[in-house]
């Protein structure tokens, strides 16, 4: 991992960076970095099994505290890292997880007096009041701490996994139904679409141009935003079922009737985001009928399809493959009105194109509630096991009658 430069004074090396700090103390190092060092500033920046590393600034970061559990020779550590060597009497873990808890209390933030950027610095950590018991009470803290975070991270992971079955669930059942509908014994016949399977014989294959109509939103410049008047619309507003106008800036009225105003959505309209972020349809509602979408957003209106299956064939396989084709070689991951003027779409009749959204907003919902119980039971643990380290480092738990 180590390499040379011809003078010999210079050493590239992986090294420890915020990122690799996560928010419960544990020390991820999946994701690696390197850069030059010189060599007696490598050795200085040495990393070995005890230290402690804190995350000095960042408004993610700021704060966050890891064990180091095994040598790490010949990497060094960033600048926006601390590295804490504790000395005898004193344990690596307890330290640790005392800084965890200080940081997950607000204590942290406070200290360091934040306020714009978050930053820790060596000086103001060295000065952090850390009331410490015995070198073996320390030991049996966190032998106490390890053994039962590690049977909350191992459920939290169990869940983290469900979620991920359930949503990939959920996307197979969409484009599943968008793709072959719901009667599996149905004729099928050779969609003749770039890496599609067959479709029902009766479905009609045709442009996506002849099924809806599209639109994507203006290039405004800052300059003209105002401070009130037509609503512009931000991808901000475009995140959930239905439009709002969170995070959106405004135009002036007479500019937008001069020059925008055959971009005004309606009511009922469809926008989506232009991005590489797919996956969410939101209805223009009667809070944001009359806006102006910005660039990046589109405005869908339905045509021979009907709003109900327009919402899930964006979201599909199905579209997503073709938009993703289209893009091929592209170092833009962004598509709007003539990557899909492109695109073809296998229709199903209007009273199917009903019967499979009715389908998938009951079977999507299911799985909808089964992702959120478990992301609530990630939440709870996560806050259990903050309170767990809090309470055991400041003796509210007496690990001895756990043990």
């Amino acid at each position: 991992m180590l390499q040379s430069k011809d003078s010999g004074s210079d050493v590239r090396a992986p090294y420890l960076r915020a990122a690799n700090v996560q928010p419960d103390g544990v020390l991820a190092l999946d994701d690696v970095n390197e850069m030059w060092f010189r060599d007696a500033e490598l050795e200085q920046l040495s990393i070995r099994t005890g230290d402690v590393v804190v995350v000095e600034g960042g408004q993610g970061g700021f704060g966050r505290a890891a064990y180091v559990d095994e040598d790490l020779p010949g990497w060094g550590f960033q600048n926006s890292i601390n590295r804490l060597r504790p000395i005898s009497d004193f344990d690596g873990r307890f330290i640790a997880f005392y800084l965890i808890a200080l940081r997950a209390s607000g204590f942290i933030r406070a200290y360091s007096n934040v306020v714009s950027m978050p930053h820790l610095t060596a000086e103001k950590l060295a000065r952090i009041p850390m009331p410490l018991p015995p070198l073996e009470q320390q030991r049996a803290i966190s032998d106490y701490l390890d053994r039962e975070t590690a049977r909350i991270d191992m459920l939290i992971e169990e869940q983290q996994r469900l979620i991920e079955m359930l949503r990939e669930r959920r996307g197979a059942a969409i484009s599943s139904a968008v793709a072959r509908g719901l009667d599996e014994t149905v004729v099928l016949k050779d969609s003749g679409l770039p890496g599609a399977g067959p479709v029902p014989a009766h479905w009609e294959v045709m442009p996506l141009r002849y099924t809806i109509s599209f639109q994507e939103g203006p290039g405004i410049m800052a300059a003209d935003f105002r401070d009130e008047g037509v609503p512009l619309l931000r991808v901000s507003c475009v995140r959930a079922a239905r439009s709002t106008l969170e995070g959106c800036n405004y135009l002036d009225p007479d500019d937008v009737a001069r020059r925008w105003s055959h971009f005004r959505v309606d009511l009922g309209d469809l926008l989506i985001s232009a991005s590489a972020s797919m996956g969410t349809v939101s209805e223009v509602t009667e809070e944001t009928a009359g806006a102006v979408p910005y660039t990046g957003i589109i405005r869908i209106k339905p045509g021979r399809m009907h709003k109900d299956f327009i919402r899930w064939f964006v979201v599909s396989g199905e579209f997503i493959d073709q938009v993703d084709s289209l893009k091929t070689g592209s170092t833009i991951q962004h598509f709007g009105p003539t990557h899909l003027a492109q695109m073809r779409v296998a229709l199903p009749p209007i009273d199917e194109q009903r019967q499979i959204a009715a389908y998938l907003d009951e079977q999507t919902a299911k799985i909808d509630t089964l992702i959120a119980e478990a992301e609530r039971f990630i939440e709870l643990s996560k806050e259990r096991r903050s309170a767990l380290i809090t309470a055991a480092v400041t003796g509210q738990i007496d690990v001895r009658e756990t043990a």
